[in-house]
C-alpha cells in the first residue's frame, strides 16, 4: 500500500490540484464546497482542452499559438461523506451537471450517507433495494435525488486507496 500522510489544514485546497494527473477529493459535509468547485473546474478545463484539440485537428487555430496549459489532471475521484440526507440538496444541480457533462468518465463521483447502516446490513436492506430499483428505472438516486448513487455508512478507505493505487501505478495522485 502507498504511504499516506495527512497534514493540514492549509490554505486553499484548490491551489495546486492541476499539477496532478489523478486527484482524490474528499469532502465531509459542508466541507465539500471547495471540492465541488474543483470538480466543476476540471470539467471546464477538459472541455476547453477538447475544443482546442478539435480546432487544431480542423486547422481552425486561426494562426493562434497553442496555449501551454498547466492543467495535467486526467482523472478525478470525489468522495462526499455526510451524515444528513438533506445535505445532498446543497449541490444537487452541480452533481447532475457533472454526471451529464462528463462524457469521457473522467470524474468518478461517490456520495456516502453515514446515518444509514452500511450496505449488506439487514437494517438497510429495504432502502438499498428501493434505491437500486429506482436508479435502474429512472437513473436517479432516491437518497440524494441525483444521478450519483449514494452508498451507506463510511467509505472503506483501505479499498479506495488500494483501487486507486492499482489503477494509477505510475501517476502522481
Amino acid at each position: 500500500f502507498p504511504r499516506v500522510l495527512i497534514d493540514g489544514p492549509y490554505g486553499a485546497p484548490a491551489q495546486d490540484y492541476k499539477k496532478y494527473e489523478v486527484v482524490l477529493l474528499v469532502g465531509l459535509g459542508i466541507g465539500a464546497t471547495p471540492f465541488i468547485s474543483i470538480v466543476k473546474d476540471i470539467i471546464n478545463n477538459i472541455k476547453a482542452r477538447d475544443e482546442e484539440d478539435e480546432e487544431m485537428e480542423r486547422g481552425d487555430g486561426g494562426g493562434k499559438p497553442r496555449r501551454r496549459s498547466t492543467f495535467m489532471t486526467s482523472r478525478a475521484y470525489f468522495y462526499w461523506v455526510t451524515r444528513e440526507q438533506g445535505s445532498f440538496d446543497w449541490f444537487k444541480g452541480v452533481m447532475n451537471e457533472v454526471a451529464e457533462s462528463d462524457q469521457n468518465g473522467v470524474i468518478e463521483l461517490h456520495n456516502y450517507c453515514t446515518s444509514v447502516y452500511e450496505e449488506g446490513d439487514a437494517r438497510s436492506a429495504l432502502i438499498a433495494m428501493l434505491q437500486q430499483l429506482n436508479h435502474a428505472k429512472n437513473g436517479v438516486d432516491v437518497v440524494s435525488g441525483t444521478r450519483v448513487k449514494t452508498h451507506f455508512a463510511k467509505p472503506n478507505w483501505r479499498s479506495v486507496f488500494k483501487r486507486i493505487t492499482l489503477n494509477h501505478r505510475d501517476s502522481r495522485v
